[in-house]
């Protein structure tokens, strides 16, 4: 069964390289296209080697930890865990940094040419993401035998996504932020103009936050979730229980692929393309693991578990796309308030990211009661694992958004032509949206696994309850609760200390370089890439410390039942929070580009400087704060399992 599971991984590694060898061979265009995507890559691998830099010696300091205090095999555990998730975020950055000029140079053919190349980046990144996941689980647990230790991968795999995510979250909109304001506010020329010295950092940082970032984010949820089901099915001493998670990823691969072949620009537009791919996956998906389940004789209720984890990935998305869509009343509705200015078009996002929780947190709710009901705790567990089986073509047509939004800043800065310019942008538009559906996928799926985590540890510590009734208790619930809180207020203010110095530079520049503005001279684009990424690599670190000390401390001085009281407040608060920061943000970002295809004024009218102000309190929200929620959640949890042993 293991030999099964590991060829589909390495069938997943395989249909990768094959996309991004075709990628390759598509045309690359002009030398000034050329020029500026090496700048973009060259800024992309800066940042992220500076990160890896940082990471070795935390990987180090932990490795050395754990095997002090639990044992070698954890510690080597944990080294490969994150040596595996950071190979899959440096194959998704080369290859999206790679893919951008070409992306626009097939704009310039055809529309569909154009998504087509962008898409296939994307399914190089989705496909080592689970490739390597799916592969190193069963590398690990072929010489572990045990699956308690691979709660160690797990961490391995978090450690890199909690600093891929924070870091690359804060560069980017620090970026972001400085370009949109020094730029298009203060200076108001064009968004991706080559006069903005803050330009290529913005562009370098839609890689390091949205493909390594979310690669990252999403290749822990993936093996999280498969570890979690692997040891409530052997704790819970059901049939098989550790290998079907294992078997069932392995039918997500097939059914991703099979999915990646009916994506296609030239029989709808673009998203209903994508749309329409993830959608025969689910149900490619139902089918195979009905018959797997079937041929190995699992109760039905697993199954029905399976089910229930592929509609609520549906239902999350569908839902997340209503809310954040330029094209539904929601983000029409930022939209118009910002006629009447920055203020009301602020106090209405935060209104629209607010009731944008409820259809998630009531349709997470109902799969934890209905899949309990199915198959009790490992029946939870599964439903995680089948809403992410199908990671392979989300995360796919999630990381494609990143190479479109470059794409469209290479036609701007290149000087295209309006044509090709407006076919990027189309394929930006579209790729906004499926950003915001991938932040809703990957924070509902973080809620998900992290509870799933919770019943391991429910089940590991020994506790049958959790008792609200004792002060200890309530402590950890109320600090679990605070963690999520303070954690944002950290990134929030980092991405807003970083953006003012990003800022100074830019005016600096148009203020000291004689024809700037002119456009006869050429800003220091160096400058802005090196302020950006000093700024990540400092600001990260106190929020960082902060969600790994947090739970070890609750642990040793309160103990193990107020330590799940801690990681129950935490989870609460923090999918609340997650939730309604990255609806907000991306409504926030769509309700601007409503505007600017010439709604309520167009570019330049006074409504567009407001949502200009809405979306720079968005970019914090939808690209730092909110998505790194997903990452704490479940690394607190996995310190929690982690250090369950050592309290005992």
């Amino acid at each position: 069964m293991l030999l099964y599971v590991f060829v589909a991984a390495i069938v997943a590694l395989l249909f990768g390289f094959w996309r991004r060898h075709w990628i390759m061979s598509q045309p690359q265009g002009s030398e000034k296209m050329k020029e500026i995507s090496g700048f973009i890559h060259a800024g992309a691998m800066t940042f992220l080697n500076s990160v890896y830099r940082v990471l070795l010696i935390f990987i180090v300091v932990v490795a050395v930890l754990l095997t002090f205090f639990i044992g070698v095999e954890s510690a080597a555990a944990f080294v490969f865990g994150a040596i595996l998730s950071a190979i899959a975020g440096n194959i998704g950055m080369r290859t999206s940094t790679s893919s951008n000029a070409r992306t626009a140079e097939g704009a310039k053919e055809s529309l569909d040419k154009g998504f087509r190349i962008a898409f296939a980046s994307g399914t190089v990144m989705g496909m080592a993401v689970v490739g390597l996941g799916l592969g190193g689980l069963v590398i690990a647990y072929y010489f572990l035998q045990n699956p308690s230790i691979l709660f160690a991968f797990g961490f391995g795999a978090s450690s890199i996504a909690l600093f891929a995510r924070v870091g690359g979250g804060i560069y980017t909109k620090a970026a972001d932020v400085g370009a949109d304001l020094a730029g298009k506010v203060e200076e108001g020329i064009p968004e991706d103009d080559p006069r903005n010295p803050a330009v290529i950092a913005d562009n370098v940082g839609d890689n390091v936050g949205d493909v390594a970032g979310m690669g990252a984010d999403l290749f822990e949820s993936y093996v999280d979730s498969i570890i979690a089901a692997m040891v409530l099915g052997a704790v819970l001493s059901i049939a098989m229980g550790a290998i079907v998670p294992l078997l069932l990823s392995a039918l997500g691969i097939v059914a991703s692929i099979l999915g990646t072949f009916f994506v296609n620009a030239k029989k709808s537009d673009p998203f209903k393309a994508l749309d329409l791919g993830i959608l025969v996956s689910a149900i490619i998906m139902a089918v195979l693991s009905y018959g797997l389940l079937y041929y190995i004789g699992a109760p039905i209720g697993i199954f029905y578990a399976v089910l229930i984890g592929l509609v609520v990935a549906l239902i999350i998305g569908y839902s997340t796309e209503f809310v954040t869509s330029p094209h539904h009343f929601p983000t029409i509705s930022i939209a118009k308030a910002a006629t009447t200015g920055a203020g009301t078009n602020v106090i209405e996002g935060i209104s629209v990211g607010m009731f944008s929780t409820a259809i998630p947190v009531i349709t997470v709710a109902a799969a934890i009661v209905l899949s309990f009901m199915t198959a009790g705790l490992f029946g939870v567990a599964i439903a995680a694992v089948a809403m992410l089986s199908i990671l392979g073509i989300s995360l796919s047509a999630d990381t494609y958004g990143s190479v479109a939004d470059n794409a469209a800043g290479i036609s701007e800065m290149a000087g295209m032509g309006q044509e090709v310019r407006k076919r990027t942008e189309e394929l930006d538009a579209v790729g906004n949206s499926t950003a915001a559906i991938g932040k809703g996928f990957a924070i509902a799926s973080a809620a998900l696994t992290t509870l799933a985590l919770f019943a391991s540890y429910i089940q590991i510590t020994g506790l049958t309850s959790i008792d609200l009734s004792k002060p200890a208790v309530i402590a950890g619930l109320f600090l679990g609760a605070l963690v999520p809180f303070l954690f944002c207020a950290f990134t929030f203010r980092a991405v807003g200390s970083a953006a003012s110095k990003v800022v100074d530079e830019v005016r600096r520049q148009f203020r000291e370089i004689k024809g700037l503005m002119e456009g006869k001279a050429k800003p220091d684009y160096n400058k802005c890439i090196g302020i950006s990424t000093n700024a990540a690599l400092r600001q990260m670190i106190a929020p960082i410390l902060m969600a790994l000390i947090a739970p070890v401390a609750v642990g040793m001085v309160l103990g193990l039942e107020p330590l799940g009281g801690f990681l129950a407040g935490s989870i609460a608060t923090g999918f609340l929070l997650a939730v309604f920061l990255s609806n907000a943000g991306g409504a926030w970002d769509n309700a601007k580009k409503y505007i600017e295809a010439g709604n309520f004024g167009g570019k330049g009218s006074a409504a567009h400087k407001a949502a200009v102000v809405g979306d720079t309190v968005g970019d914090g929200s939808k690209d730092v704060s909110g998505p790194s929620l997903n990452v704490i959640l479940k690394l607190m949890t996995i310190v929690a399992l982690l250090v369950a042993p050592v309290i005992l």
